[in-house]
Parts: structure tokens; sequence; C-alpha cells
């Protein structure tokens, strides 16, 4: 399985550590899928959405920020989102355990590369079959993985817009969507309450004529 983890501080994008698995056919596109996770780093910013999935292809990156640092995993698209993600929270607890009083001094790209150590571990126990069954009850309180933004890697990095700003827009587009469904919701309503008025007025108006016609 071809897959690249970085992590990197999110003030300055300057990367912290990395660790990497390829191929013999893998090297040359793993050169662009570390460029463009180091553009990707250099976008983030204080108000980035915490956890993000961006696609590239039959590869997937997936990010997720915490204490200022930001953990990165590609992998291939079939990869289980949900393990991904719990991954990446496994590698947060221990790396910011290790070096965490230490993130904002250092000034050296890959100051902490000595943490390869600890990825290729446990990137072992999410990736191999055997190991990944019995993870498969992983009770991630990452909140409901369907609802992590997804975005294209080339057209974040081409657009020259700041992650931020998608989410932003993800956040209005969700805001008109609940008062879609709202006013859907109010109308539907207005409507059950106008028929069962309209069977109302039948009936009164058959008892009238009922009474004052028969009677």
């Amino acid at each position: 399985m071809v897959s690249l983890t970085m992590i990197a501080r999110v003030a300055d994008g300057l990367p912290l550590a990395a660790s990497i698995q390829e191929d013999d056919q893998s090297g040359r596109d793993l050169q662009q899928y570390q460029s463009q996770a180091k553009q990707l780093f250099r976008k983030l910013n204080a108000q980035s959405p915490d956890r993000c999935t961006l696609e590239a292809g039959t590869m997937n990156f997936h990010y997720a920020i915490a204490q200022g640092v930001c953990y990165l995993f590609l992998c291939e698209a079939s990869f289980p989102k949900k393990m991904a993600f719990a991954y990446l929270e496994d590698l947060h607890t221990e790396f910011y355990e290790q070096y965490g009083k230490r993130v904002s001094t250092v000034t050296r790209p890959y100051s902490f590369i000595e943490f390869d150590t600890y990825i290729q571990k446990t990137k072992k126990s999410y990736t191999d079959g055997r190991n990944r069954r019995n993870l498969g009850s992983i009770n991630t309180e990452l909140q409901d993985v369907q609802r992590i933004m997804v975005a294209n890697i080339e057209e974040v990095l081409q657009r020259g817009e700041a992650l931020s700003a998608l989410d932003t827009k993800a956040s209005n587009l969700s805001s008109l969507s609940k008062k879609y469904r709202s006013d859907a919701k109010y109308l539907n309503t207005r409507s059950a309450y106008a028929k069962v008025a309209a069977v109302c007025l039948f009936f009164l108006t058959l008892i009238i004529y009922v009474r004052f016609w028969w009677l």
C-alpha cells in the first residue's frame, strides 16, 4: 500500500516528521504528493477546518489539526475514512505527549524525524488486514466522519484560497440547507392544516345542508 504520513506546524507549515511507504512504480507520483502536502501546510491557518479530506484522483489526503499541529495521511481512496482519522488521532496523542512542549521552539525541518518509528508501527496496525478486523469497532469520538468536509486537492492549491474560506463556504451551504429544510417543513405543515381545514369545512357544510334541507 502506497502511503505518506506527514506532521507539520500549522503556524508556518514547518514539517516536523514524516514517514513514506512506496513501491517500485510510485516514486514519481509520491514526490508530487509530497509537494502537494507541503503546499497544503502553507495554506493552513488557525481558522482552517480541524479535519478535512482532499481528493487526489485514486488517493485521498486526510488531515487533522490539534494543538497547532497538522497530522496528514495520504492513502488509497478505498481506505476507510473512519480508520484514517482514528490513525491520525492516535498519532496526535503520542506526538503531543512526546514533543508537544517543543513544537513551537524548533526551527529546523523534520526536527522530530525519529517519530517515524512510531508512525510505521502504528500505521501497520491500522493498514494490516488482520489487525484492521480488530480495529473495526473503534469508538472514535471523532464525530460522524460523513460530516467531514471534502474538497479536491488540485482545486484548493490552484485557487490559492485558504482552507478557512472553504470552511466558511461549507458552513454557509450548511446554513442554507438547514433553512431550506425548515422552510419545507413549515410549508408541509401548512399544507396539512389546509387539507384538514378543507375536510372540516366540507363536513360542516354537509351537516348544515342536511339539517336545513331535510328538517
